[in-house]
């Protein structure tokens, strides 16, 4: 029903991946593989329901607090999770980002600690280090039976009373760990402990494989908390703005809807961005798990070629996100050298391991979310790479 195989140029349409990439590589003739969208068209019910709204013709201001969008988020955590958010819990803002930024501004004062499991999406540093807040990192341990937090770590983190907020990925970027329900519960409880608020980011809670599921963190809440989510990354459509989430204090909520009211002036959302949501949460989930199949299978092409090329690294897909992060560790390569081949003489962009924390520069992180042909492209490319640099 769906073709995940037609190649989409993008080149030309102020796409950061392609048509931006030499900002952060130097290069602009480069085949990207680095921020976390797709190549993909989003999928076609959410197409038309835009383009039905566009053919009224009127754009004016909109309000997100209307019965379809509050239901169709209710009715995708139903559906998806089998929990259902209280209504009166939800609110809305222009990115997942956007609205952990606002939440570590309510819930803690400059020079506080954030704590977040490391390695960490890049956004998380900055977002924490802008606010003026200190970024108390927990790493996580990694074996071949894949990534673990140390919960006596995180606790010790935790029980510090400067260390105000648990900034959870969940599932987590970038080494795509699904969290698993026993872990979930145990960190609310260490969090209700310590009197710890927790801010889950959620927007990667489509993208599991296999046998894992996600449990989103309202169904084992204990104490303050703020799930923020959005379909832009399951639908493929972050370039509309718009993410939404679920604050359960009333206190919490007011202050949080009164800063983006009052403070920041965001209270009328982008209409498109409802109409997708609703559109891709109501009809979409179809689409969703044929591209679910194709992604997996991607990754699982990574983890083939990879294997084949160099069986000591016996990668290992991950079990969430389109996002292959791998170790290169036991290859015993420079990470420089290998960014500075794969730039000037592969002619590809792939994101390296220390943008996600210095102590991961033996990795990098590869985008999947593409087309086969692309990924075997880019798969073949950094095989040249490490290979030319080992």
């Amino acid at each position: 029903m769906f073709d995940f195989s037609q190649t989409i140029d993008r080149h030309g349409t102020w796409c950061t991946q392609w048509d931006y990439v030499a900002d952060r590589f130097g290069h602009a003739d480069l085949l990207p593989f680095t921020i976390s969208d797709m190549d993909f068209a989003t999928a076609p019910c959410v197409i038309d329901a835009m383009q039905q709204r566009l053919a009224h013709g009127v754009l004016g201001y909109s309000r997100w607090q209307n019965e379809a969008f509050i239901h169709a988020t209710r009715h995708w955590f139903a559906t998806r999770f089998g929990v259902t958010p209280r209504s009166e819990t939800l609110v809305y803002g222009p990115s997942v980002i956007y609205m952990i930024a606002e939440m570590i501004r309510q819930w803690s004062r400059p020079g506080e600690g954030v704590v977040v499991h490391t390695p960490a999406y890049d956004a998380f540093y900055n977002v924490i280090s802008s606010n003026q807040r200190r970024c108390v990192p927990v790493p996580l341990t990694h074996n071949d039976s894949g990534w673990f937090c140390d919960m006596a770590a995180l606790e010790a983190a935790l029980a510090r009373p400067e260390n105000r907020i648990l900034l959870l990925c969940s599932p987590h970027n970038p080494s795509g760990k699904v969290w698993t329900r026993t872990e979930l519960s145990e960190m609310a409880r260490l969090c209700e402990q310590y009197d710890v608020r927790v801010i889950s980011d959620e927007i990667h809670m489509d993208m599991t494989w296999g046998a894992h599921s996600h449990t989103p963190w309202c169904d084992v809440a204990r104490g303050p908390w703020a799930l923020f989510t959005s379909a832009s990354k399951s639908f493929n459509i972050p370039a509309l703005t718009g993410a939404y989430g679920y604050i359960a204090e009333g206190d919490s909520r007011a202050g949080y809807l009164a800063a983006l009211k009052g403070r920041d002036g965001l209270s009328s959302p982008a209409v498109l961005a409802l109409v997708a949501h609703i559109a891709a949460y109501e009809q979409g989930a179809p689409w969703l798990d044929a591209l679910r199949r194709y992604l997996q299978d991607n990754l699982q092409f990574v983890a083939d070629e990879l294997n084949q090329a160099f069986p000591e690294l016996n990668w290992r897909m991950p079990q969430a996100t389109y996002l292959a992060w791998i170790d290169l560790s036991l290859l015993g390569i420079d990470d420089r050298a290998l960014q500075q081949n794969l730039i000037t003489q592969q002619k590809v962009a792939i994101m390296p391991g220390a943008t996600y924390g210095e102590p991961y520069r033996t990795f990098i992180r590869l985008n999947a979310g593409c087309p086969r042909q692309k990924l075997a492209q880019g798969v073949a490319r950094l095989i040249a790479g490490i290979r030319a640099v080992r």
